[in-house]
């Protein structure tokens, strides 16, 4: 794995803050954020609600 270090890390930020503007920057910054949030909840198994999910809880509409 590369090893990123502060002068690396400041270049890679100027270029994204020259890409995208200072204006864009809050909504990416949440758009990412809501993103790590729902791949952690899908890999720990919770919902959109944050309720666990469980198969065997799914009623079958046929019953």
């Amino acid at each position: 794995m590369p090893n990123i270090r502060l002068p690396e890390l400041i270049i890679i930020l100027a270029i994204i803050l020259i890409i995208f503007g200072a204006g864009k920057l809050p909504e990416i910054g949440g758009a990412i954020g809501r993103g790590i949030r729902s791949f952690r909840g899908g890999v720990s198994g919770e919902g959109a609600e944050g309720q666990v999910q469980n198969p065997d809880d799914r009623r079958d509409s046929k019953s």
